[in-house]
């Protein structure tokens, strides 16, 4: 079901991808570090927030246990099209929605690019997702900078090859699209907020002509990190974070602007990691604790 608030307005959505930079003990800790953060954080538990983490395909059945009791979701990174059969290394929508997954990304740049994945199969993908019951998270994005129409179009031309023709079962009843240009991905900064506000404005008006899709969100992602939320306002329905979330104390930050909230506390300064680090409870935000009291 689509997180909603008694207010009747959408849960603002942030999903955090771990990719592949994290170990497995380093995904726990991280993983432990967000469950003390969003234990204490009203906007979570009154469903005005809704998070999501998608950690490497290892981490998965640990990860469940780990979040799902404060709330927070879990998605992996891929699935594929077919639920059983001779499929090497692959993982089914099937398998991962037993394990308690309830999202899936389908689309990165990253696979269409390293992966070769053409529409075709990322609309298969979609399907293998709303089969199991898992909501697809699909990204769509211009490869090079173009102006704000043109972005749309190229985003809403993806979007018509992923959903075309899925009808009943095979179909989503809900999607989160993030907007990601590839251009932005692990720039030295995101898109201009004017840019993003407009593209996935365009999005959400083809998906409401276009779509049967009940619920959408649409989010961005593309070095999205702390300040952006506060830029965008309600103009989009959230962010898809990367590295600019795997210090935990700059996930709170973020979490904080998206649930329209100002920090409870000033955080300390802290010395920071070396990049790619993981902070756990212990050095991270350093009044994170089990009931993560600092943070409302």
């Amino acid at each position: 079901m689509l997180t909603q608030p008694a207010c009747g307005r959408p849960a603002r959505f942030v999903g955090v991808s771990l990719k592949l930079y994290l170990g497995h003990v380093e995904t726990l800790d991280w993983c432990r570090a967000v469950r003390d953060i969003v234990a204490g954080m009203p906007a979570v538990a009154e469903n005005r927030l809704e998070v999501v983490v998608l950690p490497a395909l290892t981490a998965l059945v640990s990860v469940v246990p780990i979040l799902a009791p404060v709330g927070v979701g879990v998605g992996a990174q891929d699935l594929w099209v077919e639920d059983r059969g001779s499929f090497t290394g692959e993982v089914s929508g099937a398998d991962l929605a037993a394990i308690g997954c309830r999202f899936a990304e389908i689309g990165h740049a990253e696979r269409r690019r390293i992966f070769c994945e053409s529409d075709e199969l990322i609309r298969a993908k979609v399907s293998a997702a709303a089969r199991n019951g898992l909501v697809p998270l699909l990204c769509v994005g211009e490869d090079e900078h173009r102006n704000e129409s043109d972005a749309a179009k190229a985003c809403t031309l993806q979007l018509r090859a992923a959903l075309g023709g899925l009808e009943g079962d095979v179909a989503p009843s809900q999607i989160v699209v993030a907007y990601e240009p590839v251009w932005a991905i692990g720039a030295d900064q995101a898109a201009a907020a004017g840019h993003i506000a407009a593209v996935c404005t365009g999005i959400k008006e083809w998906m409401a002509v276009e779509s049967a899709i009940r619920s959408v969100r649409v989010i961005y992602g593309g070095t999205a990190g702390e300040g952006l939320a506060t830029e965008l306002g309600d103009r989009v329905d959230g962010l898809f974070l990367g590295r600019s979330a795997h210090r935990p104390e700059r996930l709170v930050r973020i979490l904080n602007e998206l649930a329209l909230r100002e920090p409870s506390v000033e955080h300390e300064d802290l010395e920071e990691d070396e990049p790619g680090a993981c902070s756990t409870p212990g050095n991270a935000v350093r009044p994170t604790r089990r009931r993560a009291e600092q943070v409302r």
